[in-house]
């Protein structure tokens, strides 16, 4: 990659979310690296810069919209990472994926939406392979602890002679809020899926962000909506939210390894929702609700009431709630060897928010000062493929947690 003139850039850093990483790069980029903010409107890039500590506030401020192709090309040949949080990216996320890719750009962002992944890749990938470009989808709280945790499970069985995964069932816990650009990615998704049906069996296909479909071995993943259910610790479970985004990521993370993983894995994620009666109730009272609110959003009319009560988009829960948040996976596998292994990947603060700072920050510095560490890999990219073992590490020094035990 030719000298640019800045190292990383975060577009969007306007928003809810782009304020909050601009914050954590503040925090946590070395003194020397060279970090611009990027965005639509100078004044509101100006009145960021002016929250941020020290010499940040004095870092460059650039102009760019989606809707502007040069101002893109720009941009994205001006620095060696981009980061964006930019969404929803169905809407507004492909000119700048194409923009990196041409540029050989290294590139994040925090989507968590099957469809404009499946058509980053399909735009993007062959082109990113050959400029060099590592474009990383889902580098937030979706879906980096899913997709390391099932890294690191498979590094450990294959260090331990124990063969390939086989079964590999996550459990998620976490306290935290909802924000409205997260509403407004789920209401893009779905719009588009009302307008053109066929989008549907992507949206349901289990394989549906695969490098190759055709070699996928076809075994029969879990559903990705399964009513509640008792674990075997005592816990009652419920649908996860963000399950069918997340293990397509983990299942690409596998394909584009060679199935590394196993070719025989099953993977699933359910959302732990307590014991005894309480959490029985709790698990019922979780799938009802997500199966009304995607129901009411689907459809026109409810929609605009649902619109009344949801956060509005570039608004988010308090500093003092994400304080509060955390999040906590444990992911419990097993492998062809017929042995047990158990990975946790956990957090302090709001798992979409106050933690997804932290990895997408991470990501950038790691894109940034990493390179000859990184595994050698470009073209569209899953968190666990593009830094592997160099974001486990970053991460742990960051103050998340990632284990693993044989169980």
């Amino acid at each position: 990659m030719s000298e640019r003139e800045h190292d990383v850039v975060l577009f969007g850093a306007t928003g809810f979310v782009g304020r909050l990483v601009a914050a954590y790069l503040a925090e946590a980029a070395p003194p020397d690296l060279r970090v611009a903010l990027a965005g639509r409107s100078r004044e509101k890039l100006t009145a960021t810069a002016a929250d941020l500590p020290g010499a940040a506030q004095r870092w460059p401020l650039l102009e760019a919209d989606t809707g502007d192709v040069g101002s893109l090309e720009r941009l994205a040949a001006s620095t060696r990472v981009l980061v964006t949080t930019v969404g929803p990216y169905q809407r507004y996320g492909l000119p700048v994926v194409e923009a990196c890719a041409r540029a050989g750009t290294h590139y994040a962002d925090l989507t968590g939406e099957v469809l404009f992944v499946r058509e980053a890749i399909d735009r993007c990938d062959a082109v990113a392979r050959e400029t060099g470009a590592r474009l990383v989808h889902a580098a937030g709280y979706d879906s980096i602890p899913s997709d390391l945790s099932v890294f690191l499970l498979a590094e450990r069985a294959r260090a331990d002679g124990a063969g390939g995964l086989t079964d590999v069932r996550l459990v998620a816990s976490l306290k935290g809020g909802f924000s409205g650009g997260t509403v407004d990615s789920m209401r893009a998704q779905i719009e588009q899926m009302a307008t053109d049906r066929s989008l549907r069996r992507v949206i349901g296909d289990p394989y549906a962000l695969s490098p190759d479909r055709a070699a996928e071995p076809g075994t029969r993943q879990p559903p990705d909506v399964a009513p509640p259910a008792l674990a075997a610790d005592g816990r009652w479970t419920a649908p996860f939210v963000m399950a069918p985004f997340n293990t397509r990521v983990v299942r690409r993370s596998n394909a584009l390894q060679d199935w590394a993983y196993g070719r025989g894995l099953r993977y699933g994620e359910s959302m732990s929702a307590g014991r005894g009666v309480t959490g029985a109730l709790t698990a019922a009272g979780i799938t009802t609700g997500l199966a009304a609110a995607f129901g009411a959003m689907a459809f026109g009319p409810t929609r605009a009431l649902v619109d009344r009560v949801l956060p509005a988009p570039g608004t988010g829960p308090s500093e003092a709630a994400r304080e509060k948040g955390f999040f906590r996976m444990v992911v419990d596998a097993d492998t062809e060897g017929g042995r047990h292994y158990r990975a946790t990947a956990a957090g302090p603060g709001d798992p979409g928010y106050k933690a997804t700072s932290v990895m997408l920050g991470q990501v950038a510095l790691g894109l940034a000062l990493d390179g000859d560490r990184l595994p050698d890999r470009a073209g569209s990219l899953t968190p666990s493929t593009a830094l592997g073992d160099v974001l486990v590490e970053r991460l742990r020094v960051a103050g998340h947690t990632y284990d693993v035990v044989e169980a």
